[in-house]
C-alpha cells in the first residue's frame, strides 16, 4: 500500500512539474502581435478604455498576449462610477476610443486592418 502511495505522489509531482514548465515556456514566447502593438505605441496612438467595457475587452483580445504592449489608458475609476482625470482632460466620451498622432479619433472596436492603416504599422500575416 505504501509503495502505491509513493508512486502516486511521485507521478503527481512529475505531472505538476511538466505543467509548470509548459506554462512558463509558453508565457516567455512573444505574442503574435508584439511588433505590431509596439509600432502602434511608437506611432503616438492611444487606446482609451475602461476595465468593465466589453468592447474594450474584445479589442484587447484581438491582440492576444500582445495586449500588454498596446498604448492603453484606463479611464474608469475603480468603482465604475467615474472617469479618471487623464480621460476627462482628453475629453473621452465613450469607450473604446482610439486617438491617433494626427488627432483623429475612432470610437468602438477598431479592426486591426484599420489600426494598421491609421498608424502605418505592418499587420502580421496570418498563416
Amino acid at each position: 500500500m505504501k509503495k502505491e502511495v509513493v508512486i502516486s505522489v511521485v507521478a503527481l509531482v512529475v505531472i505538476i512539474g511538466l505543467i509548470t514548465y509548459a506554462v512558463i515556456t509558453e508565457s516567455k514566447k512573444p505574442g503574435e502581435y508584439d511588433e505590431f502593438a509596439t509600432c502602434i505605441a511608437d506611432s503616438g496612438a492611444t487606446f482609451f478604455g475602461a476595465f468593465w467595457c466589453p468592447h474594450c475587452l474584445d479589442q484587447k483580445r484581438d491582440f492576444g498576449k500582445s495586449a500588454k504592449k498596446i498604448p492603453y489608458v484606463e479611464c474608469s475609476t475603480a468603482d465604475k462610477k467615474g472617469q479618471l482625470q487623464v480621460c476627462i482632460d482628453a475629453e473621452i466620451t465613450g469607450y473604446p476610443t482610439w486617438e491617433f498622432a494626427d488627432g483623429e479619433r475612432l470610437s468602438g472596436r477598431v479592426p486591426m486592418e484599420t489600426l494598421a492603416e491609421k498608424t502605418s504599422c505592418e499587420l502580421p500575416v496570418k498563416e
